[in-house]
Parts: C-alpha cells; sequence; structure tokens
C-alpha cells in the first residue's frame, strides 16, 4: 500500500498559496510545490511536501467544527522542539504558522525523515529476530521518554503534575459525550467504573499519549526506531498510561478492523515478546518495581481509545475525518469497550 494519495477532497487548500508562504521560511522551496496526503492517520491530516529534491511534512487541522481540546497542533510543535536534544528520537520542527489565511488551518512543517512505518503490530513481511530487535528498540524508546527531565526542558507547564489519570477519564468521558450517536452500556459501564478502580499513587512524565508502532519511523534497513510522530496528545501524566496504551495489541484481535491486534497469534514463532515479558523489559530499564493493577491501566487505554474511535466515527459522520476508512469505526466503539470491562473484572 503506498503511504500517500492524491489529497482528498475533505483537505484540498490552496497549494500555490502554501508555496509562496513556505518559499521565504524553508530552504529548497522552489517554483514548483508537489502535495501528496499521507494515506493513515485518523486526527491531523498529514501531507508530503515536496519541491525540487527538498521534502517535508505538513500536519494541519482538518476542517470543519473540532471537539474542544483536540488536535492542538501547536502542542506538537512545542513538544517536537523540547525534544530536539534529547534521547528520544524525533523530526526536526522546522515552522509553525497559526494564520488561518495561509491554508484555511493552523499548520507546522518538519522535516522528512527516512524509513518505514508499520502500522501492524505483527509485522508482517519481517523476520522474527526483526521483529524482536524492533519491539526491544520501542521498548527503549519509550522508556527513555519517561525518562526525561521535563522540567529541564522548561515543559513544567505542558500539563498538570499530578491527577492524571482521573482528569483524563474525566477529559474522555467529555469528548465521547460529545461525539456519540447512540448509547453503548459498556462505555457507560467504564465511565461509571474506571474512577473507582484507580490504583493509589501516581508518577509524573512526559506522556506521549498515542505510544504505539504506527506511531514509529523505523530505520530504513535496521530493525530500530528513527523517530517518534504524533505528538498531538502528550501532556505531562502517568507513564503506565503510555505503557499500557503501547500494549493494546496484545488485547485486540489480529483481525481487528480498525486496528489490528495480537490476539489468536503465535508470538514466540514471530519473535514478539509476551506482554508480561515487555512490561518487565520497561520496568527493568527504568530501574522500577513491577507493576501493579495492570489490568486497570489497560482498561483505562481502551476507554481512552474508544472515545478516539468514537470521534472519528463522529467527523466521518460530518464529513472531515482524515482518513479513508473512518465510517468502520463505529462498530469498533462497543467492542473495545467490552474488552475494558472483562479486565477490570479481574481487578
Amino acid at each position: 500500500m503506498s503511504l500517500t494519495t492524491e489529497v482528498r477532497p475533505a483537505h484540498r487548500f490552496d497549494e500555490a498559496r502554501l508555496r509562496d508562504y513556505l518559499a521565504t521560511r524553508l530552504d529548497g522551496i522552489g517554483a514548483t510545490l508537489g502535495v501528496r496526503q499521507f494515506a493513515v492517520g485518523q486526527s491531523n491530516p498529514t501531507f508530503l511536501i515536496e519541491s525540487g529534491s527538498r521534502r517535508y511534512v505538513l500536519r494541519k487541522k482538518p476542517p470543519g467544527v473540532l471537539l474542544p481540546s483536540a488536535h492542538l497542533i501547536e502542542r506538537e510543535y512545542r513538544i517536537l522542539t523540547a525534544l530536539k536534544h534529547s534521547a528520544v528520537p524525533v523530526p526536526d520542527a522546522l515552522l509553525f504558522c497559526d494564520d488561518a489565511g495561509v491554508i484555511g488551518t493552523a499548520f507546522y512543517v518538519m522535516a522528512h525523515v527516512e524509513g518505514r512505518v508499520v502500522p501492524n503490530p505483527a509485522m508482517p513481511g519481517f523476520s522474527s529476530s526483526e521483529r524482536a530487535a524492533i519491539y526491544d528498540s520501542m521498548n527503549a524508546t519509550l522508556a527513555a521518554l519517561h525518562d526525561v527531565d521535563w522540567r529541564a526542558l522548561g515543559l513544567a507547564d505542558f500539563g498538570k503534575p499530578a491527577g492524571y489519570i482521573a482528569r483524563q477519564i474525566a477529559l474522555w468521558t467529555r469528548q465521547y459525550d460529545s461525539a456519540k450517536r447512540d448509547v453503548i452500556p459498556a462505555m457507560d459501564q467504564l465511565i461509571e467504573r474506571l474512577p473507582r478502580a484507580m490504583p493509589q499513587g501516581e508518577e509524573t512524565t512526559i506522556a506521549h499519549g498515542d505510544f504505539r508502532l504506527g506511531n514509529l519511523i523505523l530505520h530504513p534497513r535496521e530493525p530500530s526506531v528513527v523517530a517518534v510522530l504524533d505528538w498531538e496528545l502528550s501532556t505531562l501524566g502517568h507513564p503506565l498510561s503510555d505503557l499500557a496504551y503501547n500494549c493494546l495489541g496484545y488485547h485486540l484481535a489480529a483481525g481487528e478492523a480498525i486496528s489490528p491486534g495480537l490476539v489468536g497469534l503465535d508470538l514466540d514463532a514471530l519473535g514478539i515478546p509476551r506482554e508480561a515479558d515487555y512490561l518487565a523489559r520497561y520496568t527493568r530499564r527504568r530501574g522500577k518495581e513491577p507493576i501493579a493493577r495492570w489490568p486497570f491501566y489497560v482498561a483505562f487505554a481502551l476507554f481512552r481509545f474508544a472515545s478516539i474511535v468514537q470521534g472519528v466515527h463522529d467527523r466521518a459522520l460530518k464529513g472531515n475525518a482524515s482518513a479513508e476508512n473512518a465510517m468502520a469505526y463505529g462498530a469498533a466503539v462497543p467492542r473495545l469497550a467490552e474488552t475494558a470491562c472483562r479486565l477490570l473484572d479481574e481487578l
């Protein structure tokens, strides 16, 4: 599958105006500008910008009326800038534009990073040794992010340092309520049960908010992570929320239409670590104790994912979703919520 497509009708903008704007701000922008839309992604439309031999990536807010606190690309730009000289690999953020008169919404431009994007956690087409190395590199990258000294990077005001999970439950409840079309009993159960099931104690780190294989760029040839993408949901938060979201594949069926998982596959044969081993590597890297009440964090991650998915479905019905398969997302919300409820039953 090609990574890019023609710009979708709902996301078209004045490419000549963009060229004029970029020509005085970026190196290598010539008389012509090629614009292609990346096929993956459901949130902020993302475009490959080419002029001569130079390639850039542009991310913008989607058109139309947006949910509160969603599509905050200015936060993406800020975190990319802050992490530039950290141990976390990120693309170089080059410019931010908040003038909606240029292409209709705010946007930013970052350097194009050569590499591979693999949305499916089963990684078809890779060898077992490659999968094992890539999973380990992904694990190390997440641990490195959570070990970043966010205060030293000037991010003390990037989020509130306490009460993250409680606020997130409230936030994603509001987002879900804003986007829901029908009553989904399992989601109502989660909204009622999650606050009562929260573990005691918390740690504050930078939380990516959507850390998964599909948001990483892999080296073009080597089994390693060279860049972390899609920082829209990043904030200061609980690191185990990131880890649980990263582990959602262990709780989703391999045939899940909107986000293929690993359930039903032979992980040992594939070279993919089992969830318990993956968690153990992470805690060892960070010098932490084994994780207590892990099912809660996964249930919470599933709830967040379900709320995001409901938002995608809602945007599809309104005609401004970023990806073409967004209409299929509505049927997935009950499945995600029911899986989360079963996990809470284990506590």
